[in-house]
């Protein structure tokens, strides 16, 4: 794209963002009625183009499972949709606060109000559940929001352009679409609010241009979210939970598991029931398989091939689960175990994206909390576990934005619990009425009553203000 043509797209956001802000002015609180009008024409549009939405995606990746387009990026977002629609209502009356028994009979309270303009930075690797999801939290709190769409989703971003251009007015939402220029000018918008989901490295950059305006950032950053089977826990029930997670979208999903520890000894077992639960997922060669999905482009295929080639030549040991020749020409890599990894090995040092699964063995399970510990907060964290007390003692020792137990990535379908980071995988939660709260302004208002002991505590001061503070300070 030439200099000529950068300056007119960016122009444009810029007009978007002036419209949307005018709006704003004229229509500072919007009726119950009306977010949830919104909400359920979100819900309609969805609905009625699943296809065009799972086809459209699929492009992008070259080929996405159908089903895990429905499933996930779908589903999550409808299921989204009905509770905020259930719970509106509630979310938007005003949340009484008791008042000090020296400023009785006043009386306090907490008002929802809709923020402004919100910003909506999504990435590739679930486009529809992304973008989508932090509209429904901005809608429902009132708010008016624009989206840029990653670069790796350009079928999906022209498609949810047209969709919303047909259900919304620009000044309510609008779709901004990449190019040169776009990408660090739209978080340089003087947003009310700005949610970006993508990398650590990304989401500094974000949080600096954010900081020219002081606008407030959620950031969801993933990272390496660790698995740790407990001893005792059935192998082959954890494999099968761990692998799905592992295999889901390829490996392409932010909170899926990156690391896996196993109590020493039991490292071939695993691997025995991780084969199987492969090839029981999916039966058919991974080349033509329906199910699997391909790597978003080449460059992210060769980035994921890179850290196990790394791994190999420092003494890992790589083990296919399945055909790897056959799944590469279609553009797809087939899952992988690795064992005997070290933390100078380049997949040790960043978040995989990709099915490819590093087994770490521990002698006693405290060992495997201070290796969690030591290194980054991670986004999630998985712990599979039938002994509740053990489990209490891993949720107290370790930090990371969300947790699943016996299960991987279910914690983020939720639809009554937050989403969100924790130091280096993120800043601030969505979803659920946490995400409402981020895109309000949970502003605090005291109402004075007629009868009040104010006077009291105004000069000039004397014995009876002494004889307060007196009182005031027990």
């Amino acid at each position: 794209m030439s200099i000529e043509q950068v300056a007119p797209a960016v122009e444009r956001m810029r007009e978007i963002f002036a419209l949307q802000r005018q709006a704003f002015a004229e229509e500072r609180y919007p009726s119950y009625e009306t977010r949830r009008a919104n909400l359920l024409a979100l819900k309609a549009l969805v609905l009625e183009n699943a296809e065009r939405i799972a086809a459209a995606i699929s492009n992008d990746f070259g080929h996405r499972s159908e089903h895990e387009t429905k499933m996930l990026d779908i589903f999550g977002l409808v299921s989204e949709i009905n509770h905020a629609v259930r719970c509106l209502k509630r979310w938007m009356k005003p949340r009484k606060r008791g008042v000090g028994i020296w400023f009785k009979p006043a009386r306090a309270a907490v008002l929802a109000q809709p923020l402004g303009v919100i910003g909506i930075a999504a990435p590739w690797n679930y486009p529809l559940y992304l973008t989508l999801g932090p509209l429904c939290g901005a809608l429902a709190a009132g708010n008016r929001a624009m989206i840029k769409v990653a670069s790796d989703s350009s079928h999906y971003g022209r498609l949810l352009a047209e969709l919303l251009g047909k259900r919304f007015n620009q000044d309510l939402v609008a779709v901004i679409q990449p190019g040169a220029g776009v990408n660090d000018g739209f978080s340089r918008l003087p947003f009310d609010h700005l949610i970006f989901t993508g990398s650590p490295a990304v989401g500094r950059q974000i949080m600096r241009n954010c900081s020219e305006n002081l606008t407030p950032v959620t950031l969801e950053l993933g990272g390496k979210s660790p698995t740790v089977v407990a001893p005792g826990y059935p192998l082959k029930q954890a494999a099968e939970s761990v692998l799905w997670g592992k295999c889901l979208n390829a490996g392409q999903t932010c909170v899926a598991p990156d690391y896996l520890f196993l109590p020493a000894g039991y490292e071939e077992q695993f691997l025995e029931h991780a084969r199987a639960a492969v090839s029981r997922n999916y039966p058919q060669p991974l080349a033509d398989n329906p199910d699997y999905t391909c790597m978003i482009n080449a460059r992210q295929l060769a980035r994921v091939e890179a850290l196990l080639a790394d791994a190999r030549d420092k003494g890992a040991r790589v083990v296919a689960l399945a055909d790897v020749d056959g799944a590469r020409r279609a553009g797809k890599l087939t899952p992988h175990l690795v064992f005997d990894v070290r933390d100078d090995m380049l997949i040790m040092q960043e978040e995989i994206f990709g099915p490819v699964l590093p087994v770490l063995a521990y002698r006693k399970l405290e060992d495997a909390i201070s290796y969690i510990n030591a290194h980054e907060r991670p986004l999630a964290l998985y712990l599979f576990d039938e002994d509740a007390g053990r489990v209490e003692t891993v949720l107290r020792q370790t930090l990371s934005g969300g947790v699943s137990v016996n299960s991987v990535m279910l914690h983020v379908l939720q639809e009554n619990l937050p989403f969100g980071g924790v130091g280096n995988s993120g800043l601030g939660h969505y979803h659920a009425e946490e995400g409402f709260q981020a895109f309000s302004k949970m502003r605090p208002v005291f109402y004075q009553a007629k009868f009040n002991g104010s006077f009291l505590l105004k000069p000039p001061y004397g014995r009876l203000t002494q004889g307060l503070l007196r009182l005031m300070l027990r």
